[in-house]
């Protein structure tokens, strides 16, 4: 493959971490494309970031790194596994979840680079069934169009973080600016359902890829930190459910 493998780093250890780091960052066409340190943040950042290959250590305060490979087994696309630990014990339980590898602090870089080898070519199997299945994407390629001052506004919705439906109309949200639209919010839902927005609150709309946090509030609301703007977005509790199954928590 020729794009760069996006690799996220687990470990409960910041020392173990920057190891990994600097033997990984000593191989040709690998990116480190984040770090956290227990099993809840794996996951969180699994979605966010969806690496490649994710390099997981096992003995982890709170949810250990067994426990996150089952969760991570729900993900639509989950990353390869690498488990990475100082203990050999759990190499059977390890290979249950479909392990790539299995390395043993410390690090020898001769069995790093050997597992490498392995993830390039399980990626490599990947990418060759995806085209075999999927030869063209058509969903999610345009942009959306509102009215807006008397203007037609293209915008990449990529680029939107939230809308949300006031008295005047629909607000669109995005990194830098502010729209406004008439158009009701169960049209701007149609208009994104190719991508990846979700409503989480009769008055909210949501792209998915913008969450950093979410937040249990009150009652059994919760409240979401998104990236790109200070104010936090109400997901009530009618809501939740859906949300958590799109993000494949």
């Amino acid at each position: 493959m020729d794009q760069k493998i996006r690799v996220l780093i687990v470990d409960d250890e910041p020392h173990s971490r920057a190891e990994l780091k600097h033997l990984l960052g000593e191989q040709q066409g690998i990116q480190i494309a984040g770090e956290a340190d227990n099993g809840e943040a794996a996951l969180m950042k699994a979605i966010q970031l969806q690496p490649d290959v994710m390099f997981l250590d096992i003995e982890m305060p709170g949810m250990n790194g067994l426990e996150a490979a089952k969760s991570l087994r729900e993900l639509k696309k989950p990353p390869l596994l690498v488990f990475a630990t100082a203990y050999p014990d759990f190499a059977v339980q390890a290979f249950r979840y479909e392990a790539t590898d299995y390395l043993l602090k410390p690090y020898d870089e001769e069995q790093l680079a050997d597992t490498m080898e392995r993830v390039r070519k399980a990626l490599a199997r990947n990418d060759e069934g995806e085209k075999r299945v999927t030869p063209r994407r058509m969903a999610g390629s345009g942009k959306l169009a509102i009215e807006s001052g008397g203007e037609i506004m293209y915008l990449d919705p990529a680029y939107i973080r939230y809308i949300v439906f006031e008295d005047k109309g629909a607000k669109i949200i995005c990194s830098s600016s502010e729209y406004m639209t008439k158009l009701p919010l169960k049209e701007l839902e149609r208009r994104l359902s190719a991508y990846s927005f979700h409503r989480v609150h009769k008055s909210y709309l949501v792209n998915l890829n913008c969450i950093k946090r979410l937040t249990p509030w009150f009652n059994g609301a919760y409240q979401l930190e998104l990236e790109g703007v200070k104010e936090l977005v109400c997901v009530s509790r009618n809501y939740v459910k859906g949300l958590r199954e799109r993000l494949e928590i």
